[in-house]
């Protein structure tokens, strides 16, 4: 197995995520939300769950995770005094695989949608890997529905990855995930488990194809972001840069006010280690929250 894990990545990468989604359950398992359901939103049904009362916040989990898998270890200490409300977006989850296009601005709009359907006027969004391209898209398109935006190893361009990140998504196959966590999850609660493949293909492709929110849209977010990363996660810092530059940052707060967003580097962390860091990330949110 470690031969293996040396020679493909890909492989390397599902057996971590795995690590992730066992490591959710111990906290997962004994928190119930408080409400659940169905938002019927541009022509799907999207699966959310409810956590909590006080200002919400919503999450925005990665690509082929399911909340329990993405936020398990951190909806139980952000729920003490937050209403939190967790999408699985399309073809994830509870959410019904649908053949409709994949893009960001249509998961984007499927985020507003549930946020209309709960009532909620406006909220605090956090978002990781392709919940924090969805959370980018949704700070752009619905700026009047978003306080403060919290993205976690992501970007909104896809050249802020590593060119082998790029690529690495060429190399995935069905098989990669056959008898793994995320199948065993995928079938206890998917409407259709026989869509299996067909979820996987459509989001090869999708993770496959280039993306840009654009440089002039991000710059015009006027909402606070904080942008968290593992310093070796994937993205490359100095696009990373750049773009917390766009927010005001990279500046001598000595000489002038400290910028209302913020960039944290977390060391010694790749992209599936970093959101196991639940006391680091929670310090951090908890802080920038308030």
């Amino acid at each position: 197995m470690k031969n293996l894990l040396k020679t493909c990545n890909p492989l390397k990468l599902i057996v971590l995520i795995a690590i992730m989604f066992v490591a959710s359950q111990s906290n997962a398992q004994q928190m119930k939300p408080s409400n659940s359901g169905y938002a019927p939103v541009n022509g799907i049904k999207v699966y959310y769950e409810v956590y909590g009362e006080g200002s919400p916040i919503v999450l925005l989990h990665g690509a082929f995770l399911t909340i329990d898998m993405n936020w398990g270890q951190l909806i139980p200490e952000l729920s003490k005094n937050r209403k939190v409300i967790a999408i699985e977006m399309q073809g994830h989850g509870h959410t019904e695989y649908s053949d409709r296009k994949l893009s960001y601005s249509t998961l984007a709009h499927d985020v507003e949608g549930v946020m209309d359907y709960l009532k909620i006027d406006s909220a605090d969004v956090a978002g990781y890997s392709m919940g924090g391209a969805v959370a980018y898209h949704f700070a752009i398109q619905s700026p009047k529905r978003l306080k403060k935006l919290v993205i976690i190893s992501a970007t909104y361009n896809s050249t802020g990855w590593l060119p082998v990140i790029t690529t690495a998504f060429k190399s995935f196959k069905p098989e990669f995930f056959s008898n793994s966590p995320m199948k065993t999850a995928y079938d206890a609660v998917a409407p259709d488990k026989t869509k299996w493949t067909k979820f996987l293909e459509h989001m090869f492709a999708f993770a496959s194809e280039p993306f840009n929110a654009g440089d002039s849209n991000i710059s015009k977010i006027t909402a606070p972001v904080l942008i968290i990363s593992g310093d070796n996660d994937g993205l490359d810092k100095i696009e990373l840069m750049k773009t917390y530059k766009m927010f005001g940052g990279g500046v001598s707060a000595d000489m002038k006010p400290m910028p209302k967003s913020q960039l944290a580097i977390v060391p010694s962390q790749s992209h599936v280690s970093l959101m196991m860091q639940t006391t680091t990330i929670l310090t951090y949110l908890n802080s920038f929250l308030k």
